[in-house]
């Protein structure tokens, strides 16, 4: 009989987490907020065939390879299954026939062995991957959220509140880099690719600011900076003009990513908070980095970045949040479906 009330909390628990919103299928074990292991099999080399993820496809690879990502690991981590104090794993926000591989496998795996399950909202993972670089960091914090699915700035206030200060009216930061390359003729994914060819660019071309002016609130607006450049880079080919496309990539990045690397430390001084983190796919970028970097040292502000490896979708970070939600005893019942769409 699974019984959510008859569980205890460990301090030190074991917690395997399992990632699968969208093209990595992934797995890892922490002790506490000690990573023991770390695995990811992605589909990504067989998306890029199709210039961005294919829903079927990605469901299909993650039924594949979830159990082999478990066992792998298991293995590295030293661990059998029955050790486990806890299972974490995705629910949302995600690709929904993605998210039901994971979900559905962690489920079972908690149920067989009778331990906690926590279903992590993806959002608060990509938060909780602060905690795996600094694990003893404590909130509150100010934290910069951007991902292919958010772009918000978050007073994160204890270890399982948050309060939005600033999010976006359209497209999120992840988003509009892999349209941005798309329309440059770039690879997917897109973040990787549009970095490497702004680097031979210089910021030169006027595109518009991914910050809403004239608003009663920080608003971020990604869909007129992505519509900008498309109609750059058609404009110049109707006139048949020779178009430095390394010129638009850094420009696209500068009007994307300098407006939240201001808003952040804007708010850090504004409610007298002396750490800023950060989390999601975007915060892997290194011009975003270094701007953060470099605008938190020159304001005396303490910047705890992940490791890049932990701002793409991981299981680890996952887990992270499992850990958050198990301490505070925050279990979820076996019958918690996956959910497409999460409001932050």
């Amino acid at each position: 009989m699974y019984d959510i009330s008859a569980f205890s909390i460990k301090s030190q628990p074991l917690i395997l987490g399992i990632e699968s919103s969208c093209d990595e299928t992934a797995c890892a074990v922490l002790r506490g907020r000690k990573i023991l292991s770390n695995c990811i099999i992605s589909s990504a080399a067989e998306q890029a065939k199709y210039g961005g993820v294919v829903p079927e496809i990605a469901s299909r690879m993650h039924t594949e390879a979830v159990d082999e990502v478990c066992r792998m690991a298991l293995e590295q981590a030293a661990v059998r299954p029955h050790d486990i104090d806890c299972v974490a794993a995705t629910y949302g926000a995600g690709l929904l026939g993605a998210l039901l591989v994971g979900l559905s496998f962690a489920k079972a795996f908690a149920y067989a062995l009778n331990v906690p399950f926590v279903a992590v909202n993806h959002i608060r993972g990509h938060i909780s991957a602060a905690y795996l670089d600094k694990p003893d960091l404590k909130p509150p914090f100010i934290t910069l959220l951007a991902s292919g699915g958010h772009t918000a700035i978050l007073l994160t206030e204890s270890f399982t509140q948050f309060k939005v200060l600033a999010d976006t009216s359209d497209d999120a930061a992840g988003e509009a880099f892999d349209k941005c390359a798309r329309v440059l003729g770039q690879p997917y994914p897109g973040g990787p690719s549009v970095q490497k060819l702004a680097a031979g660019g210089r910021p030169v071309i006027n595109l518009p600011s991914a910050l809403v002016k004239n608003s009663t609130s920080t608003r971020f607006s990604y869909s007129g900076l992505k519509t900008a450049v498309i109609n750059t880079v058609h404009n110049a080919a109707q006139r048949g003009e020779q178009l430095n496309l390394a010129d638009v990539a850094a420009s696209f990045q500068r009007a994307a990513i300098d407006p939240l690397v201001k808003k952040t430390v804007e708010y850090a001084q504004k409610y007298g908070i002396r750490t800023v983190t950060a989390g999601g796919g975007v915060i892997a970028n290194d011009y975003l980095r270094s701007s953060l970097s470099a605008l938190c040292a020159s304001n005396g502000i303490n910047l705890v970045l992940p490791e890049k490896k932990f701002c793409t979708d991981n299981a680890a970070m996952i887990a992270s949040e499992g850990l958050n939600q198990y301490m505070a005893g925050n279990f979820s019942g076996l019958d918690i479906n996956a959910c497409a769409s999460i409001p932050l």
